[in-house]
């Protein structure tokens, strides 16, 4: 198929073009040119003068569509937490599953595979938030779930057919030799649900990290002569940080100091998003207890923050709106920044000649009006 996308406001690495046509050839883009210069043979869409922006990707959630990863257990389960956030302009994401047995993993392990085999549209991998947590730090993570990592862990997370592998750790349970061996296998790893000093997080990054999972949620404040876990991550060039801002998590101002400390070149929006997102539901199950949502928060019977009910537009318009922020930085923020800390900075995040045609169309107000995956 060759389409010709014209009449948008294109966002490009280079800034805003609204004199210009998309070019979609097959699940790339082909070029952008004038609108005079399509070639003979392309479908033409205008798109009344709405933006056009690389597709967001989210490297965590936990489910959408009403199926947590957690409790999955076909293909089609998949393909619902996927259509669940691709309505959100989601393109590419991670299910993310939250600490779980063995054969739990194992499972969540096969469907992604199986995902990446069909070509699910929107599924880049799998992130394995714990369970090589610290109990102190678990939130709703089932504390009968958290161990210690082994040989048969790291034999799951490098497996090599389950796509951009991501995992969640706390440094401080975990051996340098174990975030080595994940990352020397092209693994992410990301400090989260930890309490690890600033000192244990420089030889996690020494070893390998480069990430911090939601900062500033399930770890210790940071402190003036104790900066930890957070000020390892904001000080630290390389790291990226994922942050949830639906203005629940945290307050925008703390996470305008994270901005200014990392640039949106490395900080991430994510969304924690549970099953819940997508539905008209307002609460579910969990660990034999229910998660309610309650004027946007959702939460344990005890008022614990569980995953929360969002979306990458909201992210996206609250970045712009609570944040200050121009919009094509709230989009770096929700495209090109994921991909480069999944390493897909050659061919996502980016409207240029030779990436995948991953677009999303946002009306004036920021909703989303359509999108594709590899041009579809």
């Amino acid at each position: 198929m060759k389409r010709a996308l014209l009449d948008a406001k294109i966002l490009t690495p280079t800034g805003w073009r609204d004199d210009a046509a998309l070019l979609i050839q097959g699940e790339l883009i082909a070029d952008i040119c004038r609108p005079a210069d399509i070639p003979v043979g392309y479908e033409r869409q205008a798109l009344d003068g709405d933006y056009l922006l690389p597709g967001f990707i989210d490297t965590q959630v936990n489910g959408g569509g009403g199926v947590m990863l957690n409790g999955a257990e076909s293909l089609d389960d998949i393909r619902k937490i996927a259509a669940a956030h691709r309505a959100f302009g989601t393109t590419g994401m991670l299910p993310t599953l939250i600490s779980d047995d063995f054969a739990a993993m194992e499972k969540a392990a096969d469907l992604i595979a199986a995902a990446l085999a069909a070509g699910v549209p929107g599924i880049l991998g799998l992130h394995f938030e714990g369970p090589y947590l610290n109990p102190d730090r678990k939130g709703i993570h089932p504390e009968a779930k958290i161990r210690e990592m082994d040989a048969a862990f790291l034999a799951l997370a490098t497996r090599g057919d389950i796509g951009k592998v991501l995992v969640t750790l706390a440094p401080e349970v975990v051996t340098g030799d174990d975030i080595r061996a994940l990352t020397a296998a092209g693994v992410r790893v990301a400090a989260g649900h930890s309490a690890a000093t600033f000192d244990q997080m420089q030889a996690a990054i020494n070893a390998g990290l480069t990430g911090v999972t939601h900062l500033y949620n399930a770890m210790p404040s940071l402190l003036s002569r104790d900066p930890g876990l957070i000020g390892a991550g904001l000080n630290a060039p390389d790291v990226f940080c994922g942050v949830i801002n639906d203005t629940y998590h945290v307050h925008p101002a703390t996470l305008k100091i994270a901005l200014a400390a990392k640039g949106a070149d490395r900080l991430m929006l994510v969304t924690d998003a549970m099953g819940i997102v997508g539905t008209a539901a307002t609460e579910m199950p969990w660990n034999g207890g229910t998660i309610r949502l309650e004027g946007g928060r959702l939460t344990t019977a005890d008022g614990t923050l569980a995953g929360s009910a969002l979306d990458m537009a909201s992210a996206v318009r609250n970045t712009v709106r609570h944040l200050d922020q121009p919009l094509e930085t709230a989009v770096e923020m929700a495209s090109a920044s994921p991909a480069r800390f999944l390493g897909l900075q050659n061919s996502h995040g980016h409207i240029a000649p030779g990436y995948r045609a991953d677009l999303l169309r946002l009306a004036p107000d920021l909703s989303v009006r359509q999108s594709w995956i590899a041009g579809e």
